[in-house]
């Protein structure tokens, strides 16, 4: 039988935080190697707002100027609630720095400047083993290959992570309602405010948000599961959004998001008939290291879109992590010393277990109340909570994760 082949730092994931999480600790003189699944890189998703803790951590990794230069600020939230004959609206600034971007230009801008070869695709892992030779793990491919890895980190996702399952983490939950989201052009301008428009209307979910002046992003989250609805997953996405426009003239929804969906860019649609999350109380007790392995991103954190902190929150993560470990390596290349890896890794979760479990708490809130429909009871409780944890301020909106 083959050797394994060994290395020093191995990343699976080639996403947000994999590759952010490669990035930074490139920026730190330390070779790593991405696994990722698919053949090119993975930029579906269509937009994603990134916040000012965001932007801090991109700013550590060096891609944030030129990221600014693909979106324009957003500069007010503006509250649209639709109910028969009622409607109430609510307009307020953004005080920390949002944008929404493309997610194929930070997925592009994380990779460009890792060295060749630092991300290898089509690598799909089948399982993760203890390494009985040290600390790390040895990851078996689909092929029958194997690899030894000193150092492991899962950025494989919230869904069937193998690196979670290694830490003996439970699956991540699911909230069945589908999400349809893209893009839609403007040649000559959009004529929208630089506002995140947020529309309740019947059971449905909208947001708009412009990227630049000609360029719009859009969600519709739905408001029944995908098995009532007739929208399945790897469908003709056309088809969909011929669906979702049915759905959304029948609940009288405004003609101008009718128009943004109708004009919408075919290539850019995006269905994801679930939001994933990992509850609170797991974010804030299980263990997320075993040796040298350790998970970040949605593969520790998943969260529903109800606080947009999802990606803002791995890119954290990877600055984080990345810092750790070079503290770690304390000068020795390409891989920390052995003997303190696991020291750098549960600092790691230390720092950032009680910034996660919040948010995750956060999110998980507000999604009872947009999503489960609670009671009077349990309404007033998630409401004060939330006043708690400072959401009408968006304080998890201006932490600052640190320097890299």
């Amino acid at each position: 039988m083959a050797e394994a082949e060994a290395h020093g730092i191995v990343i699976v994931g080639g996403g947000i935080c994999g590759l952010a999480t490669a990035l930074g600790l490139h920026r730190k003189g330390i070779a790593s190697l991405v696994l990722e699944k698919s053949k090119v890189l993975r930029a579906e998703g269509a937009g994603i707002g990134i916040q000012a803790n965001g932007w801090r951590a991109l700013e550590q990794l060096g891609v944030a100027e030129a990221l600014r230069k693909t979106a324009g600020l957003i500069t007010s939230y503006h509250d649209v609630w639709l109910q028969g004959d009622k409607s109430t609206r609510d307009r307020y600034p953004v005080r920390t720095e949002l944008r929404c971007l493309n997610r194929k230009d930070l997925i592009e801008a994380l990779a460009k400047d890792l060295p060749a070869g630092a991300i290898r695709f089509g690598c799909r892992i089948a399982a993760v083993d203890a390494d009985p030779d040290g600390h790390g793990a040895v990851l078996t491919m689909a092929d029958g290959t194997t690899l030894k890895a000193k150092v492991l980190i899962g950025c494989d996702g919230g869904t069937n992570s193998v690196v979670a399952k290694y830490l003996g983490l439970p699956p991540i939950r699911t909230i069945p309602r589908p999400v349809f989201r893209g893009f839609t052009s403007y040649p000559h301008g959009h004529p929208f405010e630089n506002e995140f428009l947020r529309l309740r209307v019947g059971d449905f979910f909208i947001g708009r948000l412009p990227i630049t002046d000609n360029l719009v992003h859009f969600f519709v989250t739905m408001a029944k599961p995908a098995t009532d609805t007739g929208l399945t997953d790897g469908g003709d996405l056309t088809a969909v959004r011929g669906l979702v426009l049915k759905e959304l003239e029948d609940v009288q929804c405004p003609a101008e998001i009718m128009e943004v969906v109708r004009g919408s860019d075919p290539e850019s649609l995006n269905l994801v008939t679930n939001f994933w999350y990992r509850p609170p109380w797991e974010v804030a007790l299980r263990g997320f290291r075993r040796g040298a392995v350790t998970v970040a991103g949605d593969a520790m954190h998943a969260m529903g879109p109800f606080i947009g902190q999802g990606g803002s929150a791995g890119l954290e993560d990877a600055v984080v992590l990345a810092r750790s470990l070079a503290r770690a390596a304390d000068g020795d290349k390409p891989a920390p010393r052995e003997e303190v890896v696991g020291e750098a890794i549960a600092a790691y979760v230390r720092e950032r277990r009680v910034r996660l479990t919040l948010l995750s708490l956060e999110s998980f809130i507000m999604g009872t109340l947009l999503v489960r429909s609670p009671s009077a009871v349990v309404k007033l409780a998630c409401v004060a909570v939330l006043v708690l944890l400072g959401s009408k301020s968006l304080r998890h909106a201006n932490f600052d994760c640190g320097r890299l």
